[in-house]
């Protein structure tokens, strides 16, 4: 199916979760024994850029308290925070994150905050050595890519630049040694408004991969949620 145009077209929320659901089951059966794959939320907490600070000053508490040994913080804040709870992918073998599948959600990166807490998450995954896909379907937000700032954070250089929207896919190699450096090595996939979604690796270690069908699952969650 064509990719739409979601800075036109309603119901990413809708779309978001089917096609995490689809792109699960699409995972599944290719795994090989002993790797599982699941759809997990998380609260994310993005404090805002300039937060609304009120200063309160502690009372002491009374001399019978049993907190009266406990002093009292030297001061408090309200700040304005925004939790949301964000669906991905984790792949795992024996109760460790092997692999992650995220799709970019037009909040992830609406606010310099969110793009520093996003783009923080998605960079930790392969510090970790975490494989990552990420995939990113909504342009604009001044010319912002989830891509160009992982690259900035891994210091990875001679990387053309890839705006959204876009597909990349990461694969992190372990140092034979410690003290060595690790293997990165990426698939970058250009997506076009209009045009149907390509097909990209997601890799299991730094050997094995298997084939992401974005252009099938997507379809079937855009039928799920009315869009054909």
């Amino acid at each position: 199916m064509p990719l739409h145009d979601w800075s036109a077209v309603p119901g990413w929320a809708e779309l978001h979760t089917y096609w995490m659901t689809e792109l699960a089951r699409h995972i599944k059966p290719q795994l090989p024994p002993g790797y599982r794959a699941r759809i997990e939320a998380e609260t994310s907490l993005t404090l805002d850029v300039e937060p609304d600070v009120g200063v309160f000053k502690h009372s002491e508490p009374a001399g019978g308290d049993p907190a009266a040994n406990i002093p009292a913080p030297d001061f408090s804040a309200v700040v304005t925070e925004v939790r949301q709870p964000e669906l991905h992918i984790a792949v795992t073998r024996n109760g460790r994150l092997i692999a992650a599948v995220e799709l970019v959600s037009p909040r992830n990166k609406d606010r310099p905050a969110a793009r520093r807490n996003y783009g923080g998450k998605y960079a930790g995954y392969l510090r970790d050595l975490v494989q990552l896909l990420i995939v990113d379907v909504h342009p604009g937000y001044a010319d912002f890519s989830f891509a160009d700032f992982v690259a900035a954070e891994l210091k990875l250089a001679d990387r053309p630049p890839l705006p959204a929207p876009f597909a990349v896919s990461y694969r992190m190699v372990p140092a034979a040694k410690p003290g060595e450096p690790c293997l990165l090595e990426a698939w970058q996939r250009p997506l076009t408004v209009g045009a149907p979604l390509p097909e990209i690796p997601l890799a299991l270690d730094g050997d094995r991969a298997i084939l992401i069908d974005l252009d099938g699952t997507y379809t079937r969650a855009a039928a799920e949620s009315y869009l054909t």
